[in-house]
């Protein structure tokens, strides 16, 4: 009897003890992230509108990157940030070549022009109704699908055979009307009159210019040497591979997806402005999700220059972070005396930054 109530107090215990140990357990796991799968039409919209600021200048239209060189950072890139986390960024299209090369599993793109976030709806329009990277080329430049392109095209191949393409009224006309439609009628997205006019600016100029499309002033005239689009996207990183984001049908299918889902959010706002990046971070935190990257381009540099740096680093500070977010920085000739991890040449040189280390230095570095 002694020996059976002995044995029945130890299965007992054993079995509070197993409880406990997994209710310890559970409690010591990290809170999962909370990113939608996806978003629906009205939430997408509502980020955009809510996060962002008042629509404000700069010296160029952007429409197109300026740096020739932002690919060669991409492998080092790869090999530091996981897949899944958040990815923030600034600009055009190079967002697109990061983003295909960090997998996140959403997507926010603050810049402080509002034609950037109607360039971005293009795409978004652009990227959803094409089927291939081949169909995407012709409706972004509004030239016939070249006969001979397949899914295993290179990228050289694709532009050597657009740039030799006419451009076609009819097709842009139609890809424009089709655009709207994608937007206004199947998202239901309450576009602007002033949306609509920046549609077709931006579109207009892919249309008259094509893959020879590049960097140009808001006033007028390119400086010199600025790629264009062609040369942007059969560009190489150093070991002489090409990572743009039509490299491959691969990263074409995995951005055509996260679009699909609505999982790319433009948002208007000035990196040192009171509203949009605070707003995203804020969201994230309620969502649990950690931004793994955070592609800044060159516009710390005005930042410090207009002495609102630190306004910056104060609404970075507000994002879910770790160890390993980073910022993923361009520039020439390096950033307030850092030096660059990537051979430096005649244009804007990636770079890449812990931000939580970084942003130790803000009050330091004015």
């Amino acid at each position: 009897m002694a020996v059976t109530a002995h044995r029945k107090l130890t299965r007992r215990s054993t079995f509070f003890l197993t409880a406990l140990l997994v209710a310890v357990g559970f409690l010591a796991l990290p809170a999962m992230a909370q990113i939608p799968a996806r978003l629906a039409d009205q939430e997408f919209w509502r980020l955009a509108s809510e996060f962002s600021e008042s629509d404000g200048t700069y010296h160029s239209e952007n429409l197109v990157s300026n740096e020739i060189r932002f690919q060669q950072i991409v492998p080092e890139l790869i090999s530091k940030v996981k897949p899944g986390g958040v990815y923030v960024g600034v600009g055009p299209e190079q967002n697109f070549t990061y983003i295909s090369a960090v997998r996140p599993s959403m997507v926010f793109i603050v810049d402080i022009r509002r034609g950037n976030l109607d360039l971005h709806l293009i795409y978004k329009a652009l990227f959803e109704m094409s089927a291939d990277r081949s169909e995407f080329v012709s409706r972004l430049f509004s030239r016939a699908r070249p006969s001979g392109l397949s899914t295993a095209s290179t990228a050289i191949e694709i532009f050597n055979a657009f740039r030799k393409a006419s451009p076609s009224q009819t097709l842009f006309d139609q890809n424009l009307k089709e655009i709207k439609n994608q937007l206004i009628t199947k998202h239901g997205f309450k576009l602007s009159g002033v949306d609509l006019k920046g549609i077709d600016f931006v579109y207009s100029n892919f249309f008259k210019s094509g893959p020879e499309l590049r960097y140009e002033f808001t006033a007028g005239g390119s400086p010199g040497g600025v790629p264009t689009y062609f040369e942007l996207m059969t560009a190489t990183d150093l070991q002489k591979q090409n990572r743009s984001y039509l490299a491959t049908e691969d990263s074409f299918k995995f951005l055509k997806d996260l679009q699909t889902r609505n999982m790319i959010v433009p948002v208007v706002g000035n990196f040192a402005g009171p509203k949009a990046l605070r707003a995203v971070g804020a969201y994230l935190k309620e969502k649990k999700a950690v931004v793994a990257a955070f592609y800044t381009s060159n516009v710390e540099q005005y930042l410090l220059q207009d002495g609102i740096w630190n306004n910056f680093c104060s609404s970075v500070s507000t994002f879910p972070l770790d160890s390993a977010s980073i910022f993923i920085r361009s520039r020439r000739g390096g950033f307030s005396g850092q030096t660059v991890s990537v051979a430096a040449g005649d244009n804007f040189v990636a770079d890449l930054v812990p931000i939580q280390q970084d942003l130790g230095q803000c009050r330091s570095r004015r």
